[in-house]
């Protein structure tokens, strides 16, 4: 990780080289003043520290999430600001197209190139290389789902070595990973194995006294702690610290399911799938001709699905199987690969050759783009339900019928159908919990590379 940090590093100096060198030409031309050259040569460096500052370089906002990106933006605009200000303060104005340009240019670069950084770090990490070690302490299950979400998402760089489980417990090993000692142990097996990250998870037998103790044998090593209680998994955004009587609360806010910024989102939604089924049009006729010719069958496929309330509506599919799948459906039900709420198997013999080609890159869920339009659906949503699904759901399952169905969503993007059915509620529920309109955009930037990569898809 530190010859990253290094990339990372070169990177932004690199970037205001460029943009300082474009802004003295696009200025000046070829003859700029002392002045100009030598804040030239001074921005690099201003660059630099200007990101150190606003933690451009701590390596846990280093290849996920957006953090990296909003604090590189960040330092850019305090930057642009401290040096128009230190000009009017000494009454030495810059030129305003100069500094515009050099910055514009500095941080549209710099985001530009960390971009191309972190999707090279993604592939190696998804090779098992860059990552850095974790020991998690917890109890048996929740050890076991951090090192399959982990596992499944390996970008976040981090990589399950051992556990420390809580309570009784005569397992030797946690989805493969093995069981070196219990609570008590944490700090000498971190020492042992040289970890770089301890993950405590959910587990009431660790309170104040041992995490703190924990912390403190962990400074001594430069070990990285991280704390996930339950709660953050369904309100993680909405949690601020409260600190009353002494005591250090966290403040939960309600999720934002209503009022102006759903209003936006909904606009924004038919919008966009007004302006994609006009330029998606002569494709989708493509298909829906090919479909025809296939066998004869309707090109279109309806199915009724439960929206938003729980209010049924008809959802629209470029039909992929055999015209008479429903009617086949009892004779493969017993080869169900999932649970008894999701009917899901790999190689489903109702599905034709053209559709298996559709549902790999998502074509077939092109005409929910009508559904979106129409408002019965949104861009980015839980999974739409079936009716006799729907009846199955458990009362807190029930929470994701309270936002509309998406064309996309979490679970779009973390798996697709391989995931099972406790992993697809739990992404749902999350969205639900944690939705931001700056949420739905990241997962429609995301959703075009899952789609073109085609994987888990049947």
């Amino acid at each position: 990780m530190r010859s990253y940090v290094r990339q990372v590093a070169l990177a932004d100096f690199a970037s205001a080289v460029v943009a300082a060198i474009t802004a003295v030409g696009i200025r000046f031309g070829e003859h700029p003043n002392d002045r100009y050259l030598l804040l030239s040569l001074s921005l690099p460096m201003l660059w630099m520290i200007a990101v150190r500052v606003f933690g451009g370089y701590e390596r846990r906002f280093l290849g996920t999430g957006s953090d990296e990106f909003r604090r590189v933006l960040n330092a850019g605009l305090s930057l642009t600001g401290a040096l128009a200000l230190i000009s009017y303060a000494v009454n030495n104005e810059l030129s305003r197209i100069y500094l515009v340009i050099g910055m514009q240019v500095t941080i549209v670069l710099d985001l530009m190139v960390r971009l191309v950084l972190r999707k090279r770090l993604h592939k190696l990490r998804a090779r098992g290389k860059c990552m850095s070690t974790v020991v998690a302490i917890g109890h048996e299950p929740a050890v076991s789902q951090l090192i399959s979400e982990l596992r499944r998402e390996p970008h976040h760089g981090l990589q399950v070595v051992a556990a420390c489980l809580a309570g009784e417990s005569h397992l030797t090993e946690v989805a493969g990973v093995p069981v070196v000692g219990d609570l008590d142990d944490a700090a000498s097996v971190v020492r042992n194995l040289h970890a770089g990250t301890v993950a405590v998870l959910s587990c009431p037998e660790i309170d104040g006294i041992k995490l703190r103790t924990l912390a403190w044998e962990l400074e001594k090593t430069g070990t990285d702690l991280c704390v996930a209680p339950s709660l953050i998994d369904v309100a993680g955004p909405r949690t601020t610290v409260r600190p009353t009587a002494g005591l250090t609360l966290l403040h939960v806010d309600h999720p934002q399911l209503s009022g102006p910024r759903q209003v936006v989102k909904d606009l924004f939604d038919r919008f966009v799938a007004a302006l994609a089924l006009l330029a998606l049009s002569p494709l989708m006729l493509t298909i829906a001709l090919a479909i025809r010719l296939s066998d004869d069958g309707p090109a279109l496929f309806t199915q009724m699905r439960v929206g938003k309330g729980g209010q049924p509506f008809k959802i629209y599919k470029f039909r992929t199987m055999v015209v008479d799948a429903e009617a086949r459906l009892a004779e493969i039900r017993q080869a169900n690969e999932f649970d008894s709420v999701l009917f899901k198997i790999r190689k489903d013999p109702r599905v034709t050759a053209l559709g298996t080609r559709l549902r790999k890159w998502s074509l077939d869920e092109l005409p929910q783009l009508i559904n979106v339009f129409r408002g019965e659906m949104s861009l980015v949503g839980p999974r739409p339900a079936l009716p006799d699904e729907a009846e199955l759901y458990a009362d807190h399952v029930r929470r994701r019928l309270v936002v509309k169905p998406g064309l996309t969503g979490m679970w779009q993007v973390s798996g697709r159908s391989d995931l099972s059915w406790d992993e697809s509620v739990r992404l749902d529920l999350r969205y639900v919990e944690n939705w931001s309109f700056a949420l739905d955009l990241q997962i429609i930037w995301k959703t075009l590379p899952v789609i073109l990569r085609g994987s888990g898809a049947y």
